[in-house]
C-alpha cells in the first residue's frame, strides 16, 4: 500500500483542515480530487512560506467576519417579529406562519435572510409567542421570538 503524503490546503476543507494547514491524504485523494481543484497543492517549504503569509491576511479577514457576524447576533437575540393571522376562537390559525413568512417580517426590519437560514421544526399553526431559531453564519445563530396574532373579527 502507498504510504499518506502531506498536502497543504490553500481552502478550507470540512473533515480535514483549514487554509494553510498541512494534512496528510492518500496520494489518490490528492491526485485525483485535492490537485485538480487547486484545493490543495504540494507541502513544500517554499510553498509553506507564501501560504503563511496569505493566511495572516485571511485570519484577519476572518476574524472582521466574525465579529461582524457576532454583532448581528446580538441585535437580531431577542427580536420580536409581530403579525396577524385568523384563527378561530381555540387560537389555531386556519393557515399558518412559515419560514417565508418569518423572512418577510425580518425584512420589513431591515434584515435579509433566506428562507433556509429560518429553522423551524413545523410551520407555527397556533396563536402566541413562538421561539424561533436563526443561522446567521458558521455556527453562529439566533435565536427570535414570533408574536402571532388573531386578526380582529
Amino acid at each position: 500500500m502507498a504510504r499518506n503524503v502531506e498536502v497543504l490546503l490553500r481552502e478550507h476543507v470540512k473533515d480535514l483542515g483549514r487554509c494553510g494547514d498541512v494534512v496528510k491524504v492518500s496520494p489518490g485523494f490528492a491526485r485525483n480530487f485535492l490537485y485538480p481543484r487547486k484545493i490543495a497543492m504540494e507541502a513544500t517549504a517554499e510553498n509553506k512560506k507564501a501560504m503563511s503569509r496569505r493566511r495572516l491576511v485571511l485570519d484577519a479577514l476572518e476574524a472582521k467576519k466574525t465579529a461582524e457576524v457576532v454583532a448581528l447576533v446580538a441585535t437580531l437575540n431577542g427580536l420580536e417579529l409581530k403579525t396577524v393571522a385568523r384563527a378561530d376562537e381555540q387560537g389555531h390559525l386556519f393557515g399558518s406562519v412559515n419560514a417565508a413568512n418569518i423572512v418577510e417580517l425580518l425584512r420589513e426590519k431591515g434584515h435579509a435572510f433566506e428562507e433556509k437560514a429560518v429553522r423551524l421544526d413545523a410551520p407555527i399553526k397556533a396563536v402566541g409567542s413562538h421561539p424561533v431559531k436563526l443561522h446567521v453564519h458558521g455556527e453562529h445563530h439566533a435565536e427570535l421570538v414570533v408574536v402571532v396574532e388573531a386578526q380582529p373579527a
